[in-house]
C-alpha cells in the first residue's frame, strides 16, 4: 500500500507533482482542495466567504480524514492543511509526507502565473503579495518541516524540470522502478 503526501506553500506545485507522481507510479491522485469542492458542492473560494478560514479549517480537516485513508494515492494538500488542528502529525502517520519547499520570489512567481483564485491573497499587490507569502512561511514552515521528506523546488517551471522532482521524490522515497510493476 502506497499513500503519499504532498504539503508545501501555495504555488510551490503540489498539485503539477503530486499529478505527475501519480501518474509515474500508476496511483489515483487526489488534490484535497479539489476533494473539498467535490464533496461540498463549492468553491474554495465560496466557503471561505460563507464560513470563514475558521469554518473552511473545520471542514478541511474532516476532508482530510478521509482521503488520508484512501489506499495507493498521491494526495495534495493545501497550503494551509498541515498548520491546523493536529493534521501534520495525523498526515506523518497517514503516509509518506514531501514538503515541497521554495523560496518567496519563486512562490510569488508561481502565484502570479497560476489562474487559480486563492481567497487568502485576492486583491494583493505584488509588494503585499511577497510580504504576506514571507510572513506565512515564517509561521508555517516550522509545520511543512515535519514532513519525513524535503524537496527544493525552485527551480521546477518547465515540464522536464517537473520530471526530474518526480524522480527526485522517488529517490526520496526509495521507490524502485520494480516497485511500480505492482
Amino acid at each position: 500500500m502506497i499513500r503519499i503526501i504532498i504539503v508545501g506553500y501555495m504555488g510551490a506545485g503540489k498539485t503539477t507533482v503530486g499529478k505527475a507522481l501519480a501518474k509515474t507510479l500508476g496511483l489515483e491522485f487526489y488534490d484535497l482542495d479539489w476533494y473539498i469542492e467535490s464533496r461540498m458542492r463549492k468553491t474554495v473560494s465560496q466557503i471561505f466567504a460563507e464560513k470563514g478560514e475558521e469554518g473552511f479549517r473545520k471542514i478541511e480537516h474532516n476532508m482530510l480524514h478521509e482521503v488520508a485513508e484512501f489506499e495507493n494515492v498521491v494526495i495534495s494538500c493545501g497550503g494551509g492543511t498541515p498548520c491546523f488542528y493536529d493534521n501534520m502529525d495525523y498526515l506523518n502517520q497517514q503516509g509518506q509526507v514531501v514538503y515541497l519547499k521554495a523560496s518567496p520570489h519563486v512562490l510569488l512567481k508561481h502565484l502570479k502565473m497560476g489562474k487559480t483564485e486563492r481567497p487568502l491573497i485576492k486583491g494583493k499587490s505584488e509588494e503585499e503579495l511577497h510580504e504576506y507569502i514571507c510572513q506565512q512561511l515564517q509561521i508555517r514552515d516550522p509545520f511543512y518541516s515535519k514532513a519525513q521528506y524535503t524537496l527544493n523546488v525552485d527551480l521546477m517551471d518547465n515540464y522536464e524540470k517537473i520530471k526530474i522532482s518526480v524522480n527526485k521524490i522517488l529517490d526520496l522515497l526509495n521507490i524502485r522502478n520494480e516497485e511500480m510493476d505492482h
